[in-house]
């Protein structure tokens, strides 16, 4: 969709839409569309837990399939990819500043909605990581992690693709998403769920869908007040998903010292479990 396009189109009734259609069980709407994605989208349905289209009762459960227990093993390291895609960018956050794109970028506080607790982050480390509609759409954790608290902050639904990033200002920090604060073995993280056109829904493993329903003001969620409420979560298991793609965005502080795997630049294609990167 071109920039001028996805301008004036309606997003949000568009991603209403989408939802409504991707969530039919009924067989002549959901077979057609999903055997349709297959052809259209490439998908390797070989690396799926159920192979057969006809398996899936819905759009949303093909999307959101699981994988065969052996088809994404976790590489020891101190962090790993949380997702299929591709980098879109990664390095260091300068003087607050994540890059977006070529001569855009945006600030952590933007990101995080919270001006305070982005100060952590502001000489840190981020990663941005983008999924097709190709890819597998189930969203993992990168190391071990307790999570304290969740926010959603309501905004835009621009797509999320690299030629949106490169045309829109600030788009990540715009566009509707889904903050996670953890506190890991390397100190704390956050994990951002950025929502985009035709992105039906997010949602994560201890609270199911987040996302819609779409409200005007940002909703907090705490996790840290005793042990009873506590969600701690292991390296490779799954924290959330998307109905239909968009990104993730890994933000890290410095004294987690990262070291990003030397083979991952802005358009490597990744694997979850994959070495994302080490810590001193």
């Amino acid at each position: 969709m071109s920039l001028l396009l996805q301008k004036i189109a309606p997003r949000k009734a568009l991603t209403e839409w989408a939802g409504v259609l991707a969530a039919s069980r009924t067989s002549w709407i959901a077979q057609p569309f999903i055997r349709w994605f297959i052809g259209r989208y490439g998908v390797d349905m070989s690396q799926a837990l159920h192979e057969d289209p006809a398996a899936y009762a819905c759009f949303n459960d093909f999307f959101t399939r699981a994988l065969k227990p052996d088809a994404r093993p976790l590489a020891a390291a101190d962090w790993i990819s949380p997702v299929d895609g591709a980098v879109s960018q990664l390095g260091r956050i300068r003087q607050g500043q994540i890059v977006q794109a070529k001569g855009r970028s945006y600030s952590v506080a933007e990101l995080l909605a919270d001006e305070d607790a982005a100060a952590a982050y502001s000489d840190g480390s981020f990663a941005t990581l983008y999924l097709s509609p190709r890819d597998y759409h189930r969203i993992h954790m990168p190391c071990d992690g307790a999570l304290m608290r969740m926010s959603h902050v309501p905004g835009d639904l621009y797509s999320v693709n690299q030629a949106t990033a490169a045309g829109i200002d600030r788009l990540f920090a715009r566009n509707e998403r889904l903050v996670c604060w953890f506190e890991g073995p390397f100190g704390p993280f956050a994990m951002v769920l950025v929502g985009a056109t035709i992105v039906g829904s997010i949602a994560t493993s201890w609270h199911g869908v987040v996302t819609p329903p779409r409200t005007g003001a940002i909703r907090h969620w705490a996790y840290n007040q005793g042990d009873s409420n506590r969600i701690h979560l292991r390296k490779g298991e799954e924290m959330g998903r998307f109905l239909l793609g968009s990104t993730v965005i890994m933000v890290m502080p410095p004294e987690a010292c990262v070291q990003w795997n030397t083979h991952w630049q802005a358009g490597t294609p990744i694997q979850m479990g994959q070495e994302m990167a080490a810590s001193k």
